[in-house]
């Protein structure tokens, strides 16, 4: 068996090259600019929004309280009025877009450590590369990508945005499975 520590390079690689694919296809590639749509009267709004005080935080409407709650005529008829929705509410102030790439970069870290782990549980030294770069590439896929459809599953966003994403992880799956099976321990 290999030790996770023999796998530190390729950790650190896939992470790194997976973080500049991912910056590639969302900061210079247009496929993503159309993920987000702008709010109809967005400053009344977001003015409403802002004098009720509303906390950082998510917030799914109309409310209610529990499922008894949701089958009331007078929530029925909320729903059906509309309009349904998730928001999230950040802190006021421009993103911080330095906190969200140290964490991406971090969560890339991570998805490369438990590619490591599987691949060298399941993988001996001297494995060939296409079968060390299958099972990398799949535990990878599924780290970046699995749950992205539980978005669109139970919080409504449009799936053409869902697959994308799935399509960036699939990406990301053959560059990682790519760095581990070329530094795969001989």
């Amino acid at each position: 068996m290999i030790p996770l520590t023999a796998m530190l390079l390729p950790i650190v690689i896939s992470a790194v090259l997976v973080f500049l694919a991912s910056a590639i296809l969302h900061m210079v590639l247009p496929i993503h600019r159309k993920d987000y749509k702008q709010l109809p009267d967005e400053e009344k709004i977001r003015t409403a929004i802002r004098e009720a005080k509303v906390a950082t935080g998510d917030y799914f409407f109309p409310h209610a309280k529990d499922m008894k709650d949701a089958r009331t005529p007078e929530m029925t008829a909320k729903f059906e009025q509309g309009p349904v929705g998730l928001m999230t509410v950040m802190p006021s102030g421009p993103p911080t877009m330095g906190k969200s790439l140290g964490i991406w970069f971090v969560f890339c870290l991570v998805v490369g450590v438990l590619v490591a782990y599987l691949t060298t549980r399941t993988m001996a030294a001297g494995t060939s590369y296409l079968a060390v770069f299958r099972i990398a590439a799949t535990v990878a896929f599924m780290g970046y990508g699995v749950a992205q459809a539980t978005d669109s599953i139970w919080k409504g966003q449009a799936w053409s945005t869902t697959w994308k994403h799935i399509i960036d992880a699939f990406i990301y799956g053959l560059l990682t499975g790519g760095v581990f099976g070329w530094l795969w321990p001989e």
